[in-house]
């Protein structure tokens, strides 16, 4: 288990580029179009190949991952807990970083009882085969008083192509909510962070991306965009 959350030769272990543009409506329409056919959808959609993305974002006493994701400091990360489509059946714990313009993501799977204990800002119980990565969300939860901040959650289309571990998403209904406590349930209160309209195109890749994919998604006015979606949903909440 541990060899799986940090073993960098593991494609979710990798640095990778990965590039944000806000879209209207109608742009993540026509890239959507074109995509369909060309590159396959992620086998964990739907058969309408969606899946909805619900997480639960953590921070420190100071807000650091909020401040140095508005600095833009390098480098940086952010723990978070995910879900896909409301279900406790599939639950990570990982650790985004972002360093020198790439992207890491580390995971670690988690009971449902370990994260309703980090739900509530407790700690769990540690263990000499405890993993690393829940080790050190520990000595941040100690150290600087990390706790839940708040939930992000989204409806996702994605795309994926194997040469160059290519993964396009489209992210649409961006919302937020500030009951931690209600993570897991099925319906909480959610709230819009972006204008009516925007949505979020993601583009990420390791080593290269393929030119006709690059040309798929181009499209006039696009704009790229550093920010999180974890800095949007906070900066509505303060």
């Amino acid at each position: 288990m541990q060899k799986k959350i940090f073993d960098p030769s593991l494609p979710e272990n990798r640095y990778r580029h990965e590039f944000k543009y806000v879209c209207s409506f109608a742009q993540l329409k026509v890239i959507e179009v074109r995509l369909t056919g060309l590159i396959a959808h992620d086998p964990h959609a739907g058969p309408d190949g969606v899946y909805n993305i619900r997480s639960l974002y953590f921070d420190d006493y100071q807000d650091r991952c909020l401040r140095e994701n508005e600095a833009g400091t390098d480098s940086r990360e952010k723990f978070r807990i995910r879900i896909y489509n409301h279900s406790a059946d599939r639950i990570s714990l990982e650790l985004k970083r972002k360093e020198r313009g790439k992207t890491q993501k580390l995971i670690c799977p988690r009971s449902e009882e370990q994260c309703q204990m980090l739900m509530a800002g407790e700690i769990p119980e540690m263990s000499a085969d405890s993993p690393p990565l829940l080790r050190k969300l520990e000595l941040e939860m100690r150290t600087r008083l990390m706790k839940p901040k708040v939930i992000v959650e989204y409806d996702r289309v994605p795309y994926v192509y194997p040469q160059g571990n290519v993964r396009i998403t489209l992210d649409e209904n961006i919302r937020s909510s500030g009951r931690v406590d209600l993570f897991l349930d099925d319906q909480i209160p959610l709230r819009p962070v972006m204008p009516s309209g925007q949505h979020i195109l993601e583009v990420k890749y390791d080593e290269y991306l393929p030119d006709y994919i690059y040309r798929t998604v181009q499209l006039e006015n696009l704009q790229q965009t550093a920010y999180s979606k974890y800095y949007l949903c906070r900066r509505y909440g303060l």
